[in-house]
């Protein structure tokens, strides 16, 4: 869908279904860009948005599927199953919001933050991961050689990473940036395996990760609502996730 257009045409529809807040005051702020998903957008990200606000962070919860025409029922016939919008092809969305937001005067320019739940966790490593191929898997025209230059950090909180996912076979490209990564020990939908090992790359190649295991969580602990049968719902364990995540954030602002 974002192929033979700009960053900037492609960021101009994907704002017109994203949400953006602000904290209180007259900024600049830093920024997270939240990235849901297969399901879509879920009602839990609204915790984790607000506790980015509460570390001082603007927060824009981005809609990869309204843009696309996507339903919450088609994608998760399509894209869940892996029929439809890898990792590397949404990468567009971060792309196109990065330099969207780099322009914005009421934004820290070089405190810009990318967190991803599953899919979207995929997206932003196979964003950092695929270098110089960017333009042929996202189809958009403008992109340069580097095009996540100066991103303060990532977020990820139970990643895919799994074939096709390309950050255990070429990691990030040189890029040095702190890496938060969330992974539940009893995840039967992505695993704990390939995406420790990921992060294991990552370490390999000089990054600073930062890792938390919750060893009895599966997929979605933190969704209340999820309807995948393998996913179980822990409030406590939803909460330490948060309070993480707001302590990574703080981090990263410094």
């Amino acid at each position: 869908m974002s192929r033979g257009v700009t960053r900037a045409e492609w960021a101009q529809r994907l704002l017109s279904a994203a949400q953006v807040r602000k904290p209180p005051g007259p900024g600049p702020f830093p920024l997270v860009m939240q990235f849901h998903g297969c399901g879509g957008l879920r009602p839990f990200q609204e915790v984790y948005a607000e506790r980015a606000l509460a570390a001082g962070y603007a927060v824009m919860i981005v809609d990869s599927f309204k843009p696309r025409g996507l339903s919450r029922l088609s994608a998760s016939l399509t894209v869940c199953t892996g029929i439809q919008l890898y990792g590397c092809e949404r990468a567009a969305d971060l792309y196109a919001l990065f330099d969207w937001a780099r322009s914005q005067p009421w934004l820290v320019r070089d405190r810009i933050v990318a967190c991803g739940w599953s899919h979207g966790g995929w997206t932003i490593m196979d964003g950092l991961a695929m270098g110089e191929r960017g333009p042929s898997f996202t189809g958009l025209t403008d992109l340069p050689p580097r095009p996540l230059d100066g991103l303060a950090g990532v977020v990820l909180v139970y990643p895919y990473a799994s074939y096709p996912s390309m950050t255990r076979q070429r990691g990030w490209n040189g890029v040095r940036l702190p890496v938060y990564g969330l992974l539940g020990g009893k995840d039967q939908v992505v695993g704990v395996r390939y995406p420790a090992l990921a992060l294991d790359r990552l370490e390999r190649d000089g990054l600073t990760v930062n890792r938390l295991v919750f060893p009895d969580a599966t997929h979605a602990f933190d969704d209340e609502g999820a309807s995948d049968p393998r996913s179980a719902f822990r409030p406590e364990l939803r909460d330490q996730a948060v309070a993480w995540y707001g302590a990574a954030l703080e981090e990263i602002r410094k």
